[in-house]
């Protein structure tokens, strides 16, 4: 007889969202409670821990109406978070690139008018190595 595995956490998160995005419903936490063990797997007993998680995490959106609490998250929010997150790191990249390349301008000004001499380039490498047996040291 084999004994059955239970879901990860992130395993628990995606199949509840699969449950918003399939049926593009409002839900209380007492119909999340009937659903998702019975479509998804999800035992009963996680079932609000494994919401609550989506909700700080910003997946699902919640809001008190009266004395209940209403659940939903729809596919079209989290396109629209991911097109967010991916432009703010697309701008990152843009200005890291920028600030890259202004150093590299930054680096060659300042070699004009240098000569190294063949100790100026042997001693980094020297201190290098000494760093490096010290630091295993």
């Amino acid at each position: 007889m084999s004994k059955k595995k239970g879901l990860s956490a992130e395993e628990k998160r995606a199949r509840m969202m699969e449950i918003f995005f399939e049926t593009k419903d409002v839900f209380q936490l007492k119909d999340m409670e009937k659903i998702a063990p019975k479509e998804k797997g999800i035992t009963a007993m996680s079932v609000k821990e494994v919401l609550q998680s989506l909700v700080d995490d910003g997946m699902v959106d919640c809001e008190r109406i009266g004395t209940s609490n209403y659940y939903w998250a729809f596919p079209s929010k989290a396109l629209h978070a991911r097109k967010r997150k991916l432009e703010v790191l697309e701008s990152q990249l843009s200005e890291g690139n920028q600030k890259h390349e202004n150093l590299q301008k930054s680096i060659e000004k300042a070699k004009i008018g240098r000569h190294e001499t063949v100790k100026q380039i042997k001693q980094p490498k020297k201190l290098l190595t000494d760093g490096l047996i010290t630091y295993l040291q």
